[in-house]
């Protein structure tokens, strides 16, 4: 996909691998539909990215607000040639073991983590069928594939979106569509702060060192399926 220019509509967009990925694309020249939870970091967030490219910013969770979203960046750009579900539910800090895990917090962790980003892809893709051309990638982690103690819920909303990308990913055939679903490693994020309070989180990646394979990966034509951006970024300049 050539970066300059496109539309990227990315969620969860106000600090951590969001940000930044959305940092790197601005710079890049892609246009861009953010989204968060949180008004005032989002347009903190989407005042900074505006100095290099133009940026429609939409307050909203969602788990709630998925057209809204959308409908946001189509009225002001026409289409979305990109989809990047990078918003996710932790649920409690610190985290619970499953058996005592709430059911309904659970299932807030399913809405932001799973439903969510199938309720947008599902509506970016009318367009993206019609163009014949777009990239649906979903945020992913290790506890989606490992199972960590405490994880539990996290990583079984995961473990969901993964499946849901496979088959996504089948379903679509030769659309032209490119469906990924990408790891991005441990990072030092308030998100990781959360999960693991009172833990030496500074050995740990920064964003900023993972989203440029993050951006590789929606540029590169061929890329498709399950990706450990960690191990790319070094390689990515």
């Amino acid at each position: 996909m050539d970066i300059k220019n496109a539309v990227v509509l990315i969620t969860g967009a106000s600090s951590g691998l969001g940000f930044e990925t959305a940092r790197l694309l601005a710079q890049r020249g892609a246009k861009l539909v953010i989204a968060a939870r949180g008004a005032a970091a989002l347009e903190r967030a989407a005042a900074e990215l505006r100095e290099s490219t133009d940026v429609v910013a939409v307050a909203a969770d969602v788990s709630e607000d998925a057209e809204s979203i959308v409908s946001a960046g189509l009225a002001r750009f026409g289409h979305i040639d990109a989809l990047v579900n990078n918003a996710s539910e932790l649920g409690p800090s610190p985290m619970p073991a499953l058996e005592a895990l709430d059911w309904e917090t659970f299932a807030r962790i399913l809405r932001v983590n799973t439903i969510a980003p199938l309720h947008l892809s599902q509506l970016v893709l009318p367009g993206m069928r019609a163009r014949r051309h777009g990239v649906i990638m979903n945020i992913s982690s290790d506890a989606g594939v490992n199972a960590y103690p405490g994880w539990g819920g996290y990583g079984a909303s995961k473990a969901a979106l993964e499946h849901l990308s496979r088959t996504l990913a089948a379903e679509l055939g030769d659309a032209g569509i490119r469906v990924l679903y990408v790891d991005p490693g441990d990072m030092n994020t308030t998100m990781h702060q959360l999960a693991e309070p009172g833990v030496d989180l500074s050995g740990l990646a920064h964003p900023r060192a993972v989203a440029p394979a993050i951006v590789a990966l929606i540029e590169d034509e061929s890329a498709a399926g399950r990706y450990q951006a960690q191990e790319l970024a070094s390689a990515v300049v």
